[in-house]
């Protein structure tokens, strides 16, 4: 019913900046908070940061003041704007909305992208 797709991941050097994109697609009346996660090899998926539908953002502790959630309402989109990247960085990162569904009974429903790598080399 709903679909992602992200773009933008790939490999940059340490104090490089990457640009990720998420664009959802489908049965949607609205899409309520937007969302990154990243899941690093042996590691846990963890939250990056969300961004509500009042634009009320929400980043863990260890990117902020480096990377810039955002929201496009018009595209269905969010991004993620990755600037000073560490090699502690380096992870599949996954795009996460939370939907109300355009046909009846209009469920929630959270979504989750196929993932993008982000390699970052020291």
């Amino acid at each position: 019913q709903v679909q992602l797709v992200e773009s933008g991941g790939g490999l940059v050097q340490a104090g490089g900046s990457l640009r990720l994109s998420c664009a959802a697609s489908g049965t949607i009346f609205r899409i309520n908070v937007m969302g990154w996660y990243r899941q690093a090899p042996g590691k846990q998926r963890e939250l990056v940061a969300t961004v509500s539908s009042s634009d009320t953002t929400n980043y863990v502790d260890s990117v902020k003041g480096r990377f810039t959630i955002s929201r496009d309402n018009a595209k269905n989109a969010v991004y993620l704007q990755m600037n000073s990247l560490k090699p502690e960085d380096t992870a599949v990162y996954y795009c996460h909305v939370g939907v109300v569904i355009s046909v009846p009974p209009h469920n929630n429903v959270e979504v989750w992208g196929q993932g993008t790598l982000v390699t970052v080399s020291s």
